[in-house]
């Protein structure tokens, strides 16, 4: 049994992969804004009230954590909102800096004494991160939050090498989830499934990969 702490955990991909997780027998620990319902009758713990764009708010975590180790930390929420170039809302670019960049970020380097030798970390980006894949253009808050994030996973890949810990960059697809309208090619079951399984085969030997949930590598 692993202990896994995940971001984002009340609704769409990440009550599903609390659900998954805590299924296989997986001790959950879910860090949430506000917590849902359908969270709570997981019965898995729930760490609520978790802004993890305030200040103090990575170590407030760790702090409830307290002692406990952690096998896994899956760097799942996420934000989305929509940013033409014709009307460029900056607040919400920052915000999505704030949210999709920077928390990761925060959480992984405040949990760090947490994550022993064979811990993994885990990072949902997304392929509209991918400088070589843009053939649309648009989205700039989003595509320069996922971009950054990526940068962060792949530093944090080979720092974290060291300690015994491997990294792992994950696209979910595009998943009918409230973030996107509905809309998509997989549910969020299917899409946390592809997921779990990319974590479960990340190791120190291909740690560092930006990979779709499918098992497609992804160009950067």
């Amino acid at each position: 049994m692993a202990r896994v702490l995940l971001t984002g955990g009340n609704r769409g991909i990440g009550l599903e992969l609390a659900r998954q997780l805590s299924a296989r027998g997986d001790e959950v620990l879910a860090v949430v804004r506000t917590r849902s319902e359908e969270l709570d009758a997981l019965g898995v713990e729930v760490l609520d009230g978790i802004d993890l764009t305030r200040d103090g708010a990575a170590e407030a975590v760790a702090d409830r954590v307290g002692t406990r180790s952690l096998d896994l930390l899956v760097n799942n929420a996420g934000l989305l909102r929509r940013t033409a170039l014709g009307a460029l809302d900056v607040a919400a670019v920052r915000q999505m800096f704030e949210v999709n960049t920077l928390a990761p970020l925060r959480l992984t380097a405040a949990l760090l004494p947490r994550l022993g030798r064979g811990a993994r970390v885990a990072i949902v980006t997304s392929r509209m991160g991918s400088i070589a894949d843009n053939t649309s253009g648009g989205a700039y808050g989003y595509r320069l939050s996922k971009a950054a994030v990526n940068a962060v996973g792949r530093s944090l890949s080979i720092d974290l090498a060291p300690r015994g810990v491997a990294v792992v960059l994950l696209h979910p697809g595009w998943v009918r989830t409230d973030m996107t309208g509905g809309q998509g090619h997989v549910g969020p079951a299917e899409a946390a499934a592809g997921l779990i399984a990319r974590i479960d085969e990340t190791d120190l030997d291909n740690t560092g990969r930006f990979v779709h949930a499918s098992g497609e590598v992804l160009p950067w």
